[in-house]
Formats: C-alpha cells, sequence, structure tokens
C-alpha cells in the first residue's frame, strides 16, 4: 500500500539513497534527507508493505508569489502506477496560491507536465555539470 506524508517523520537516510537514476554522481541518503528538509514544501510516497519511499516531489519557494519545483522522482519498479502524478497533485494543491510556478524538464517529459495545466516557456538555466570527482570533491567541502 502506498501512503503520502509532508514530513520526514520515520524516514531514514538509507530510504532516501536510491533516488536520482541516471544522474553520474547521484545523491546521497544524507545529502536528499537535506534537500527534504531546506524545502518550501514536499511530499514523499512510502510503501508501506517494504517501508520503502517510492518517490517525492518538492518546492522552493518564497511563498508569496514564486515556487519552482526541482525534484519530482519515482523510483523505477514503481513508476507507471501513477505515483508521480499523485505527488504532483498533491504538492500543486499546496501551491495552490502561489500565482507562478516554474520547473525545468527535458523536452519528452513536457507532455506530462501539460497534463496539469503547465505549458512550455523560454528560459536560462546555469548548470555545473562535473565530473564524479569535482562532484565529490565539492560536497565533502565544508
Amino acid at each position: 500500500m502506498i501512503n503520502y506524508q509532508s514530513d520526514l517523520f520515520g524516514i531514514t537516510p538509507d530510504m532516501l539513497s536510491h533516488f536520482c537514476v541516471g544522474w553520474s554522481c547521484p545523491l546521497s541518503g544524507e545529502e536528499m534527507k537535506h534537500v527534504l528538509e531546506h524545502s518550501y514544501r514536499f511530499i514523499l510516497s512510502l510503501d508501506t508493505k517494504k517501508n520503502r519511499v517510492a518517490g517525492f516531489v518538492n518546492s522552493l519557494s518564497d511563498g508569496v508569489h514564486f515556487a519552482f519545483i526541482p525534484m519530482l522522482e519515482v523510483l523505477p519498479e514503481y513508476q507507471n502506477q501513477g505515483i508521480g502524478t499523485e505527488l504532483l497533485t498533491k504538492l500543486l494543491a499546496e501551491l495552490k496560491d502561489i500565482p507562478c510556478i516554474d520547473l525545468t524538464c527535458d523536452a519528452e517529459m513536457q507532455p506530462y507536465y501539460a497534463r496539469f495545466g503547465m505549458f512550455k516557456s523560454h528560459g536560462m538555466v546555469f548548470r555545473k555539470y562535473l565530473s564524479p570527482e569535482q562532484i565529490k570533491f565539492y560536497r565533502n567541502r565544508t
């Protein structure tokens, strides 16, 4: 059974360590927990039979006018079961009073997000694409 929650009660870093599939240097469970703790809002999907986080979505916001959705992640074995749709629906309901909600995605994902009323927009981003060694170096700096 999949339950949804908007807190980290009972969630360990190990339960968050298998996300970012396809990333050259995925975030660790500790880093994922930090991301969620510092998000404006987040929703987790929890497989209660396996005591496993199946997916999550998070947002960053000023709480007034702008919100950004940086991550919607569902583990491969839980995809195509409506979990991502439910996560995003719940998050958008929590952001209903924020007039400007943005996210960036690959072109093949645009039809998915269009189902939620989002539309294509032009913009610019800055990304630091670093080697895995460089990423580890920067992550270990304090």
